[in-house]
């Protein structure tokens, strides 16, 4: 991506400064965008490229895909997405799954992604953060956490929230900024897909802890519920996939309501 392109996609500022961001996060299994609770018990939600146009029509500010085939021809195949999803939009994505070195981030930042989301693969091998942000820069690499709490405490978890790490959630955060992650991807397990809402203390304790964005993801179910993420934590974005998806929550009237509680949103 050159860096024109790069500047008018970079997100975007209000009076005050930042203004949070809504994001609709759509998982891609074999060309599909799926959803599930509790990241099982999948279920078709439509074509990516189709939900993509959109909603970047209805006002969402940035996408997120994450790709959860777990297949040979994965590379290949969300290259051919991305390619496909640029042509179409014109408000920053980001791509996450599968990505575990320097050239596959590079062929779908290529490709025309806004920015690349690792998980797993940097909690094997931290040092992939440090090498992501000195070859493509801070701002492109957002670390995605998984985290779901086990007697009493937040800890981290890999393989799409099946397989518990010794990692505790915050220190692993911390870590990954000090490496160079660029934006936090925070993803309750024990709210993903429950629609009963943001894990708010969890999310104001990691935002208070950090000096870059933070996106809440995992529990929207209603509008009041993106409301109570920005006023309790503060976050900088909100992301969402089933709700929007299924056409539950509409963007527009959900900025509506934000901007009705004194919450900065980019106007639709």
């Amino acid at each position: 991506m050159n860096t024109i392109t790069q500047t008018l996609r970079s997100p975007f500022r209000g009076p005050g400064g930042l203004t949070k961001r809504i994001i609709p996060c759509l998982d891609v299994k074999d060309g599909r965008t799926v959803k599930g609770v509790n990241f099982v018990d999948l279920r078709d939600a439509g074509d990516p490229v189709e939900l993509a146009w959109n909603y970047s029509q209805q006002g969402a500010d940035e996408l997120v895909f994450l790709d959860i085939t777990a297949t040979v021809e994965r590379r290949k195949t969300m290259v051919e997405l991305v390619k496909a999803v640029a042509r179409q939009i014109n408000i920053p994505f980001t791509i996450g799954g599968g990505i575990n070195e320097i050239a596959d981030a590079d062929a779908l930042l290529n490709a025309g992604a806004d920015k690349i989301s690792i998980n797993s693969a940097a909690v094997r091998n931290p040092a992939l953060i440090d090498e992501l942000a000195k070859a493509f820069g801070v701002q492109f690499v957002v670390i995605a956490v998984d985290t779901r709490l086990i007697d009493g405490k937040n800890i981290v978890h890999l393989n799409g929230g099946r397989l518990p790490t010794e990692k505790e959630t915050l220190d692993w955060i911390l870590e990954a900024e000090s490496r160079g992650a660029g934006e936090i991807l925070l993803t309750s397990m024990d709210h993903d897909g429950t629609k009963a809402g943001f894990d708010n203390y969890l999310l104001k304790q990691v935002n208070n802890a950090v000096n870059i964005p933070v996106i809440a993801s995992g529990g929207a179910g209603s509008v009041q519920h993106f409301v109570d993420v920005f006023e309790q934590s503060n976050v900088d974005a909100a992301l969402a996939a089933s709700v929007f998806h299924y056409g539950e929550i509409l963007i527009p009237d959900l900025k509506r309501v934000l901007k009705q509680h004194n919450i900065e949103v980019r106007e639709v």
